[in-house]
């Protein structure tokens, strides 16, 4: 299947030259837009990944959403865990700046545990996908952190040498491409979903008779977590990714385990998906109704392949009291004691107060790890990284820590059952 059908509601662009200008967030290689959801302003993740519009914490912010026209229905999505409960509403009213659509589907979740946002360190309230993209010409700037979005019939392609483009396909609403791996001295043709809702780089379903075996180096690791669960598998590397001419060199692939993509196998012929981190390399344009890709390199396309060598993840679970010293300043009158240098003085005192910040626990840790073979747990409170509290940094910058050069030294703080304690590792390259 090449083209998509289309529906009467409508992403619409409210302005004389019918295209926009939207900024966006990049956190952890994922793209995060402001979306005003019936006159409330939200979060979402844009996601070329799913069809209809999913809000997350239904039961936090239906109130305020004011959803109606509900049905009652099961959807599912990756890991090994039963579909998730949800709703269905219709006549949803949706604006991303300029553009807007009057009645818009949307699912809601009723699962309170089903959120990304602990793990990316920023609310998510939800996810867009084929709806906005079927409707308008979306050019995603990850160079400047802005997306464009265009009228398909006010879009006019330019010239471009040193672009490459590509045709897709669509399967459930979903876009696909051809690229190609190199693994273990092949070069092996590939049909793979464009994911901009995953953060990884590939993800490759693990097929002898095509070739694509993970190979002797690889760890088992946690991969992910898909609406239907939590995804673990094999992370190794492949010698390199084609794109038509654009060649990147050792990406991290990923391969899950089976049970995890019983459902997303059942697309004739797909191998896998192209994520965030190979993604974020170029400037691309997503043409639904042309059914085209065009990719461009950026500045990002030389930036190296690095992986979590700690085996620690985190994310953020609730808050916790700290205390902060303040500085106060006061004015202290010294006429009376110093009668030959009267005048009035600045001193600065401080006091300690309590406040409340982000608490960071570990939530996956890997067997074998350097952090899991040091003494860390599952449920450690994080305070301290090499020195440094961690009630200043945002989550991803933490995290960034873990994706450093084998041999780095990594000391963490930890809270466990109200006890402080102090542990060191190295990172470790699993994979060279």
């Amino acid at each position: 299947m090449s083209r998509i059908g289309y529906s009467q509601n409508k992403f619409i662009i409210q302005n004389k030259k019918g295209t926009d200008k939207i900024s966006f967030k990049l956190i952890n290689n994922l793209i995060v837009i402001p979306i005003e959801v019936n006159g409330v302003e939200l979060s979402f993740l844009l996601d070329t990944g799913v069809s209809k519009p999913i809000i997350f914490n239904f039961l936090n912010i239906s109130d305020t959403l004011k959803i109606k026209n509900t049905e009652r229905i099961f959807i599912r999505g990756l890991g090994t865990d039963e579909p998730v409960e949800a709703i269905r509403s219709s006549n949803n009213f949706f604006k991303i700046g300029d553009t807007f659509n009057l009645s818009q589907d949307l699912y809601a979740v009723y699962d309170l545990n089903l959120n990304f946002g602990p793990r990316l360190g920023v609310p998510i309230h939800g996810i867009i996908g084929f709806d906005l993209f079927k409707d308008l010409v979306v050019e995603i700037n990850y160079s400047t952190k802005v997306i464009k979005l265009t009228e398909p019939e006010k879009y006019s392609y330019k010239s471009c040498r040193k672009c490459e483009q590509f045709n897709l396909e669509f399967h459930n609403n979903k876009p696909y491409v051809y690229a190609e791996v190199g693994l273990n001295d092949n070069r092996i043709p590939l049909k793979l979903l464009i994911d901009t809702g995953g953060s990884d780089s590939l993800w490759l379903f693990e097929d002898q008779s095509l070739g694509i075996v993970s190979g002797e180096k690889f760890f088992n690791d946690f991969l992910g977590h898909g609406l239907s669960g939590s995804v673990y598998g094999k992370r190794a590397k492949a010698q390199a990714f084609y794109l038509k001419s654009f060649k990147l060199k050792s990406p991290n692939v990923a391969y899950p385990d089976s049970l995890s993509i019983v459902y997303a196998k059942k697309v004739k012929n797909r191998n896998g998906s192209m994520s965030g981190n190979i993604l974020k390399r170029f400037n691309i344009v997503i043409d639904y109704k042309g059914a085209l890709l065009t990719l461009k390199k950026n500045k990002n396309f030389n930036e190296k392949f690095q992986y979590n060598k700690s085996g620690i993840e985190l994310a953020h679970q609730g808050v916790r009291y700290v205390k902060e010293f303040q500085a106060v300043k006061r004015k202290f009158d010294t006429r009376y004691q110093n009668r030959v240098n009267s005048g009035t003085r600045i001193v600065f005192d401080g006091e300690y107060k309590m406040v409340l910040k982000p608490a960071y626990a570990i939530v996956e840790l890997r067997e074998g790890s350097p952090a899991k073979r040091a003494g860390l747990m599952k449920g450690d409170v994080v305070l301290a990284v090499n020195g440094n509290s961690i009630h200043h940094q945002p989550l991803q910058e933490i995290i960034g820590l873990f994706y450093g050069n084998a041999g780095k030294s990594i000391k963490l703080k930890v809270e466990r059952d109200t006890k402080k304690l102090n542990f060191s590792f190295k990172l470790e390259n699993l994979l060279e």
